[in-house]
């Protein structure tokens, strides 16, 4: 397929049955984008394909609160991993919400002159960093916890996933970048992102995930959250037992930084080709060269092996996040 895809060719939508053709109908009906590629990319491992939607419907689009709120979360989080393509997303949200200013500041990484929005944006920013002091107190009611954190989650692992295997461009030929494109392109999303979503529509196409972490209990967040743990996990079985320990090692040592230009740990690709992607996707996916997936992509490799490596990796550092939550002082609040 042609479009926004690296090192991947994901089958055609036309060809998709079961599971992976309800996601696409579902996503269709309820995230208003036709086929979007932060999916697409995914249907070579459709494994991952339906978990991934889960918690990104239940989170972002089902979530408590206003999906305003809940847009910045996700801006927040992409501009802090430094994925242009999900920025441009989050502007085209929220142009379509209707909050027409905070979709300019987003695109231009700006803080918004509406204070509490401001909060909200740095809460998701401040949730790449494991345990980061800046998650509490919470800028938004305790009770949208689930949603808003989820949503933080969901897009630390999105990031990863868009910033490996898609181009930045959003729309063709970048057109995102104008301003007036975007208005336009939030126009035509707006109805269907303003609507009310009804929580739990995407569990039945999970595959018996377990109730999730407590900070999701009781909202259908959890079992997304848990059924992507599940789901991104398998790729561990790519690496070998040393290239698996270095990865772990690594990233339980990470701090929420970008890694430097210079960025000694990082394996030769030469030697060590499938750690040095694994942790790339983790914690420096943008970093990810030609040469880096050509080194690892010899054969028996393919391309659903390539979006599990990629996948692991990324859910590494969403684990890293999530294991470190101040839980104490984030159920706390009020």
């Amino acid at each position: 397929m042609s479009g926004p895809y690296r090192y991947t060719e994901p089958p055609s939508p036309k060809a998709a049955t079961g599971t992976t053709a309800a996601v696409l109908a579902q996503a269709e009906t309820d995230f208003g984008i036709p086929k979007p590629s932060t999916l697409i990319v995914l249907t070579s491992a459709p494994e991952l394909l339906a978990p991934v939607w889960a918690l990104l419907r239940e989170s972002l689009i089902a979530g408590s609160g206003s999906r305003t709120d809940r847009e910045l979360v996700a801006a927040g989080a992409s501009l802090a991993n430094r994925c242009p393509f999900c920025v441009d997303a989050h502007a085209v949200l929220l142009h379509a919400t209707g909050d027409h200013a905070l979709g300019e500041a987003v695109a231009r990484a700006e803080a918004p002159d509406d204070e509490r929005a401001a909060r909200i944006l740095e809460w998701g920013r401040a949730s790449r960093v494991p345990g980061s002091p800046g998650l509490t107190p919470l800028p938004f009611p305790r009770d949208h916890l689930a949603s808003h954190l989820g949503t933080a989650l969901a897009f630390h692992f999105i990031n990863r996933i868009v910033s490996s295997l898609l181009t930045e461009n959003l729309l063709p030929a970048g057109a995102q970048r104008l301003q007036a494109v975007r208005a336009l392109a939030g126009r035509g999303v707006s109805r269907v992102v303003r609507a009310e979503h009804r929580p739990g529509a995407s569990l039945p196409l999970l595959d018996s995930p377990g109730p999730g972490p407590s900070w999701a209990a009781g909202t259908s967040v959890g079992p997304a959250y848990e059924s992507l743990r599940t789901a991104a996990t398998m790729g561990a079985g790519l690496l070998d037992d040393a290239d698996l320990a270095l990865v772990q090692e690594t990233v339980a040592r990470w701090d929420g930084s970008h890694p430097p230009t210079v960025w000694e740990a990082l394996p030769d690709r030469r030697e060590r080709p499938g750690a040095r992607l694994a942790l790339l996707a983790a914690l420096a996916p943008y970093r990810i060269t030609d040469e880096d997936v050509a080194a690892w992509r010899v054969p028996p490799f393919t391309d659903h092996c390539l979006v599990h490596l990629v996948a692991y990796g990324a859910f590494a550092a969403v684990d890293r996040i999530e294991s470190a939550l101040p839980l104490s002082a984030l159920m706390e609040t009020t």
